[in-house]
């Protein structure tokens, strides 16, 4: 994704354009007019930035130039750095003629006094600014234009988006189908039992899982609790260490030996009811399972273990030939909740011009929650029946066969401006299910300077949290999904 590799590195080399010392070696060889050209021709084409990352996706030409663009930023970037380091070279000199000694002067890299710049540069200069007019000159053919932000962000209302609406819709019937068996002493032949529930990505798994976990009727008949968010990568002394510490061990204990850890855990459980939920495993190895369920095998009749995956085998590997199928919403509750996220109320019969257009997009998501969330929050509050025919024949659909949860988060993430792009690719870095608080987040973008450069008066801080609003209004916790699909 070159804008976003854009995004962060125009700033530095504004920052860079604007320096003191590189203004000043410029000028004392003759350049700095060059320079000024440069900071006037990147200010244009960054202007353009928005809707060149918008057109990429099905337009191969703007493709292509956003990548000569990024290549020609870290030539200019390279130019810079080279002023910089004269400037420092003139610098020690200055003051080794004022008194430094020899001695610390021979401290200095041959590299920085021995540094040409018309050797190292020669030819350069004309070069970039002809390929700065080149591009400016080419976004005429492809139709560039400056957009603000993210498109029609105008009307969002970054505060209340998605406080008053209801996370589940058309599941009832699953919670009840699946209580009974959290809450039922069906024959099995181990000490446990598993209930599985198995469907593609986006379907809603972990969110049934939650709402069952979260039920006042399993919590007053289980004794003991524990989530784990297992993903990609089967860790079972780290899963096993989750646990323990969920049902009350000891946490400042260190176990490096999985067998001492089982056997503390094995303890800690025997005679208890526990409830188990291994969220997204994605491991098909039937020795993972065995290894971490040992525990579970000695103790107290009554542990139940819910299981979300999207993997089949690995359950018919333990004999669950008929596991629990989540099935993708109706239309009439897909309609509903997107009707919820997007206009704040169940159902259309207030907004008639929108129901065509809304339907539409229902249909486009296939029935899938995750996707009726994110696009009903991109439309949060806009009511022009513009922007729902926009959203409806967005050109990202087509790069998809059929609907679903990937083409639906592409058009959520392509709605962001490119300063979100970047925090949200920085986002992309953060540990599944790890838990962080919203000012260490600010506090980490300003660290790493994406907040910076701003032409507004507003302090870091306070450009960093409405920057996170937004991101929140965009349905950012479900988004993050994206980052192993769409980026």
């Amino acid at each position: 994704m070159a804008e976003l590799i854009l995004s962060a590195l125009l700033p530095v080399i504004f920052e860079k354009l604007t320096s003191v010392a590189v203004n000043q070696i410029a000028r004392s060889k003759e350049i700095h007019t060059e320079l000024k050209k440069w900071e006037r021709s990147l200010s244009q084409i960054r202007s353009l930035l928005n809707d060149a990352s918008q057109k990429e996706v099905t337009d191969e030409a703007v493709k292509q130039w956003l990548n000569g663009l990024q290549h020609l930023a870290y030539d200019i970037d390279d130019i810079l750095d080279a002023l910089a380091t004269d400037a420092m070279r003139h610098e020690f000199t200055n003051e080794s003629d004022h008194g430094i000694s020899s001695k610390v002067r021979k401290l200095i890299p041959t590299c920085c006094t021995n540094f040409s710049l018309s050797t190292r540069m020669d030819g350069k200069l004309n070069t970039i600014t002809t390929r700065l007019q080149e591009l400016i000159d080419e976004k005429n053919n492809l139709g560039l234009i400056v957009k603000d932000g993210g498109p029609n962000s105008r009307n969002r209302n970054y505060q209340t988006s998605l406080v008053d609406a209801p996370s589940i819709v058309g599941r009832e019937g699953d919670k009840k189908e699946l209580l009974q068996k959290l809450l039922g002493d069906e024959a099995c032949s181990q000490n446990f039992s598993i209930v599985p529930i198995v469907g593609m990505g986006g379907i809603g798994k972990t969110t049934l899982a939650r709402l069952l976990y979260e039920d006042q009727r399993v919590k007053d008949h289980f004794e003991l609790k524990a989530w784990v968010c297992v993903s990609e990568y089967f860790d079972i002394l780290n899963i096993s260490k989750v646990i323990f510490q969920s049902v009350g061990g000891d946490k400042s204990e260190k176990f490096a030996d999985l067998n001492l850890l089982q056997e503390a855990l094995k303890k800690q459980l025997t005679g208890k009811r526990f409830l188990l939920v291994l969220d997204d495993i994605w491991s098909e190895k039937l020795e993972n399972w065995e290894r971490l369920a040992a525990p579970f095998i000695e103790v107290a009749h009554g542990i139940k273990i819910i299981i979300t995956t999207r993997k089949q085998q690995l359950l018919n590997k333990l004999g669950y030939d008929h596991t629990y199928d989540l099935k993708k919403l109706s239309h009439d509750d897909a309609l509903s909740l997107f009707a919820q996220y997007a206009l704040g109320v169940n159902n259309f019969d207030s907004y008639p011009v929108l129901r065509p257009h809304g339907e539409g997009i229902v249909r486009k998501c296939g029935g899938l929650p995750l996707a009726l969330k994110a696009l009903g929050s991109l439309l949060r509050t806009k009511t022009d029946e513009e922007d729902w025919k926009q959203l409806l024949n967005n050109e990202i659909w087509m790069l998809e066969d059929g609907g679903g949860i990937v083409p639906a988060l592409r058009v959520s993430y392509h709605d962001l401006s490119a300063r979100l792009k970047q925090l949200f690719a920085y986002c992309c870095l953060i540990p599944k299910e790890y838990v962080f608080e919203k000012d260490e987040l600010i506090l980490w973008w300003m660290a790493e300077g994406f907040l910076r450069n701003s032409t507004t008066e507003k302090s870091l801080e306070r450009l960093g949290e409405e920057c996170f609003q937004e991101m929140l209004s965009s349905l950012f916790s479900n988004m993050c999904l994206m980052k192993n699909r769409c980026l």
